[in-house]
Parts: C-alpha cells; sequence; structure tokens
C-alpha cells in the first residue's frame, strides 16, 4: 500500500482533492450561516466513510445541511421521515408479485436506503424494529432480503437527526444501534451576529443555487486515500489508553466510577484515528498528530460513553470527563 509521504505519487492527488473540500466547505457555508464546526466534523466524518447522528432542536438547519453536502457533492439523496407506523420494509425495500409471460415471480423492489446520502430524519421516532432495519445496511452497506444480499452503492452514508426534546413517543436508540455513527454532533444555537446574518439572507430574494464542487468518485477516492495516511503507535497506544480510561473499571478514577456505567467501545477508536487520519489529509500532512485526535474525540465518544444516574443528577456531561481521560491516557503514554 503506498503511503501519502512528502515524495509519494499520491501527494498531488491528494492535494488537489483537499482543495476541492475546501472549495466544498465554503460552499456549503453559503448555504448553512454560522455552523462552520458542525460542518468541519461532517466533513470529517463522511470522508472517513462514516455515518452521523445529529442532535438539535428544530428549525437550527439540520436538513438543510444534510441537503446541502448533498447537491454541493454530485450524490443521490433520500430522505426518510421516521414515524411510529414507518415500518422495516419502508426504509430497506420489500418484495413484491410480479407477472411476466403469464408467471409470476417475487423482485425485490428497492427502499430508499438505496442511495448515496440518506436523511433519516427524526430516527427516534420510529419503533426499534424499524430502525435495527439501518444496521446492516450501515455496517455492512448491504441488505438481506429474502436469501438474497443487495449491495449498496458506493458512497453511502446516513445521517440521522434527532430532537433532544419532545422525547414524549419516542423510542431512544439503543447502544448497538448509536455505536454505528461514526459521530454524535450537536447543533448549536449560533451568536447573535450569526442569527443576524442568517435573517437577512433568508428572507431577500430566492438565492443563488449551490454548485456541484465535489463528485461521488472523488469522495471515495479520498476515503481511499486517507486510509493510508500514517498514525504511529504511540498515538495509537494513546487512542487506546483514552477509550480505557472512559470504562468504569476498579482502576478508573473515582469520578469516572461514579458517573460512568458503560464506557467507549473499540469502536470509538477506530471513529477517533480514522477521523484524525482524515483530517491531517486535509491538512496536508502525511501523519496524524495528537491535535487530530483530541480534535475528534468528543463527538467519537459522547454517544458511545452510558452515563450514570449520578452524572445525569450532577448535570455531569461526557465533555468534562474527557479531559480526566486525556490527562490519563497521556500519562500512561508519557506524552
Amino acid at each position: 500500500m503506498t503511503e501519502v509521504t512528502d515524495d509519494s505519487p499520491l501527494r498531488a492527488r491528494a492535494t488537489e482533492l483537499a482543495e476541492k473540500v475546501g472549495a466544498l466547505r465554503q460552499e456549503i457555508q453559503r448555504a448553512v450561516l454560522g455552523q462552520e464546526a458542525l460542518i468541519e466534523h461532517l466533513l470529517l466524518a463522511v470522508i472517513a466513510g462514516g455515518h452521523v447522528l445529529l442532535e438539535g432542536l428544530p428549525g437550527l438547519g439540520k436538513t438543510l445541511l444534510v441537503k446541502s453536502l448533498a447537491q454541493c457533492m454530485g450524490l443521490e439523496f433520500a430522505r426518510i421521515q421516521f414515524t411510529p407506523d414507518l415500518m422495516p420494509a419502508d426504509v430497506t425495500g420489500t418484495r413484491v408479485i410480479e407477472e411476466r409471460g403469464g408467471e409470476r415471480a417475487f423482485r425485490f423492489q428497492k427502499g430508499p436506503v438505496f442511495t448515496n446520502l440518506l436523511l433519516a430524519d427524526e430516527i427516534n421516532r420510529a419503533t426499534p424494529k424499524t430502525q435495527s432495519a439501518l444496521l446492516e445496511a450501515m455496517q455492512e452497506a448491504s441488505v438481506t432480503a429474502g436469501n438474497t444480499t443487495h449491495i449498496l452503492e458506493q458512497p453511502f452514508a446516513v445521517i440521522g437527526t434527532q430532537n433532544p426534546i419532545e422525547l414524549e413517543g419516542t423510542y431512544p436508540l439503543p447502544e448497538a444501534q448509536l455505536d454505528r455513527f461514526l459521530f454524535k454532533l450537536e447543533v448549536t444555537m449560533p451568536e447573535s451576529d450569526e442569527l443576524v446574518r442568517i435573517l437577512d439572507q433568508t428572507t431577500k430574494g430566492p438565492e443563488q443555487p449551490l454548485r456541484q464542487v465535489l463528485a461521488g468518485e472523488d469522495l471515495v477516492e479520498l476515503q481511499r486515500i486517507s486510509r493510508q495516511i500514517l498514525c504511529g503507535d504511540h498515538l495509537l497506544r494513546y487512542v487506546a489508553a483514552t477509550i480505557l480510561a472512559t470504562q468504569p473499571g476498579p482502576d478508573a478514577d473515582e469520578r469516572t466510577q461514579r458517573c460512568i456505567r458503560y464506557g467507549a467501545s473499540p469502536r470509538g477508536g477506530q471513529a477517533m484515528v480514522l477521523a484524525a487520519k482524515v483530517r491531517a489529509l486535509l491538512d496536508g500532512r502525511p501523519c496524524v498528530a495528537r491535535e487530530d485526535l483530541d480534535a475528534v474525540v468528543l463527538p467519537s465518544l459522547r454517544h458511545r460513553v452510558v452515563l450514570s444516574f449520578e452524572a445525569d443528577a450532577e448535570g455531569v456531561g461526557v465533555a468534562e470527563l474527557l479531559t480526566i481521560w486525556k490527562e490519563r491516557a497521556a500519562q500512561a503514554c508519557k506524552l
């Protein structure tokens, strides 16, 4: 496997693609104002080949962000509005009877999951049975109907959204499904100046349509190249130590034992490394730095750590505990 070193033949192509991602970021920011960090993390996750869970209040632009991403990348886009009466077949597709030449046979009719970018809107409003219909698609990039497995076309990403309020009639995503999301990103309220820009821009005449900056083939190539970015053994040990620091075992600190029910899984470490590699690639570096890992640790772990009742009562979140975990990991690895 060719590494993206300074004299690598892939370096020129990687630089070209990174410049396209920079233009992509600017184009999306034309439509989605005041969410630079959110857009940055969303791009990192998608380029890393992962799925993203967006959590935020209504009206903050979650749907607009995903649609803008699909438009600027020229990706086939589908949206599913999750409701309690939605069935698994409404997501993955179903077998229908088709008559040809006097004979009847079953034919698989593909569902909306057969796309490049799937928006699972208010995913926690569907029943667990329907939510689980996405598990195979998210993990294996395939859908099994009867005895036949249908492979999803690449690139493929699921962007799920959920509302942190109005929890009546919702079904929280189980940990097994949360673990399939590379990142969980929180969509926050814009600051005063940003809100003024939003009010001004969105109440004028029709806006100029967004232009396509990147293609699906470019995204697949970026995903391939990013995995060839180097990550030193000392940094892999730092990631492993961070994941182990989240475990509330006998070796954990007192606050972790009190506030954590279950720590992060190995997928949390994989998410950190993959996203850090993409960040290094887009910054023009052939190897991961610790700052790359620290920049992606929160969105990688915030949905993989299960807080205790004591943490909820004290108002303690994953972001506060991360400081302890990173310090313990740095000490263990002598960084």
